[in-house]
């Protein structure tokens, strides 16, 4: 889906020029806490909701406020390096940010979790090459990434097979295939993803008896590289959602994330799926704030409804609680951890879809109609739901990994 410029009808964006920003020197210091939560939710409540039915139905890409939460800070909370002196990673603060951007907008608060992950990436690799300035301008937005790891996750669950391959290449790789989703993107974007490493006859080549993978990111204004439209959605047209293929795009010492993957994607996995609960949690709320909206209207008819605005409030504070317990170190290796965030994440994703259509059913034919923020957070929700990893996806992982291993 290719962007389209920000309806002329649209309250302006907050401070347009942080997209011309072309220097770290140049942004002022980042915010932190509290302070960083009520910036990031006058953007999501002013000029973000100004924009949030075109960016779900009219494919408007809101890069101006990415650019803006990239200014104040939002985007970097869980970068160990936040240029505030004794500031360390905050994976919490990172998800609350989200959360206040999600509340208003589902499809902007997805790609602030893509470009964050993508930093994620970036910063564990120890590359180098990928940390540094390079890291920081990510982090405040100067450069914008995401993440193409939809079939990859698949793949390592067992659920479909890998798109890519890649080929040893002197001191690198090439690789080749097509990628049918990936989100946030732009001509000078960038996003991570993994491929297997087969030899020129395409055996599969293993590393110590394992399959050998490798992650690596993809410029998307680099040779060998290209993007094709995609069918478009029942929401979240403006994500820059398209296919990317491959033809023997090279992949240099300094595009490396990991190789081998696997121990990689074993250490960041806790990670890369608790940071997707800053959707859930937003869009959850921003459910329960619109069938509070109605209730002086409509209270005394909605109180016959399941699923009422306090009961799913007390709900959420208690998932929200338990994912900030979660968040204070998301790369524990231990089992039952990820089994623990694995469960959150479904348990977000069950609760999103519970409070949009109660926030339906309590607005009544008002929030049937299309430009209702009702129903748009109806189809967002559909999307926390089966985007990877799916809940179907999640429990089959649960279940995997809480089945005792056969004797030997």
């Amino acid at each position: 889906m290719a962007a389209v410029l920000e309806p002329t009808t649209a309250a302006p964006v907050a401070a347009p020029a942080a997209a011309r920003v072309a220097t770290l020197d140049a942004l002022p210091p980042p915010l932190d806490g509290d302070a960083l939560i009520a910036a990031v939710r006058r953007v999501a409540d002013g000029p973000l909701a100004a924009i949030a039915d075109a960016v779900d139905r009219r494919g408007t890409y809101p890069e101006a406020v990415l650019r803006e939460l990239g200014r104040l800070g939002a985007l970097q909370c869980h970068h160990a390096d936040r240029g505030l002196p004794g500031a360390s990673a905050d994976y919490g603060l990172a998800i609350r940010a989200m959360a206040e951007v999600s509340r208003v907008c589902g499809a902007t608060g997805f790609m602030t979790w893509c470009h964050m992950v993508c930093g994620l990436y970036m910063e564990q690799s120890g590359n180098p090459a990928l940390g540094g300035e390079v890291l920081r301008r990510h982090g405040r937005a100067l450069t914008m990434g995401a993440t193409g790891m939809s079939n990859p996750m698949k793949s390592f669950a067992g659920i479909e097979p890998f798109l890519l391959r890649a080929t040893p290449d002197g001191d690198g790789y090439r690789v080749s295939g097509t990628l049918p989703w990936v989100s946030n993107l732009g001509d000078d974007h960038y996003f991570g993803v993994v491929a297997p490493v087969v030899a020129a006859d395409g055996t599969p080549a293993t590393t110590d008896g394992a399959p050998h993978e490798i992650m690596f990111l993809v410029h998307c204004d680099a040779d060998g590289v290209e993007r094709r439209d995609c069918p478009s959605f029942s929401a979240m047209e403006g994500t820059n959602t398209w296919a990317v293929r491959l033809s023997n795009y090279r992949v240099g010492p300094e595009r490396l994330l990991a190789d081998p993957a696997r121990p990689y994607i074993a250490r960041i996995r806790g990670a890369f799926v608790l940071l997707q609960a800053g959707m859930a949690v937003g869009i959850t709320q921003g459910a329960i704030d619109s069938m509070w909206a109605v209730e002086p209207q409509l209270g005394h008819v909605n109180r016959f409804l399941d699923d009422r605005p306090d009961a799913l409030q007390a709900e959420l504070d208690a998932l929200t609680a338990r994912v900030m317990a979660l968040a204070r170190d998301p790369f524990e290796t231990d089992p039952e951890f990820f089994i623990d965030v694995l469960d959150a994440r479904a348990h977000g994703a069950e609760l999103s879809l519970r409070a949009a259509q109660s926030a339906l059913l309590h607005a009544g034919a008002r929030g049937y109609l299309m430009s209702s923020p009702v129903q748009r957070r109806v189809r967002e929700s559909h999307f926390v739901a089966i985007v990877t990893p799916a809940i179907k996806h999640l429990r089959k992982e649960i279940a995997r990994l809480s089945t005792p291993p056969m004797p030997a």
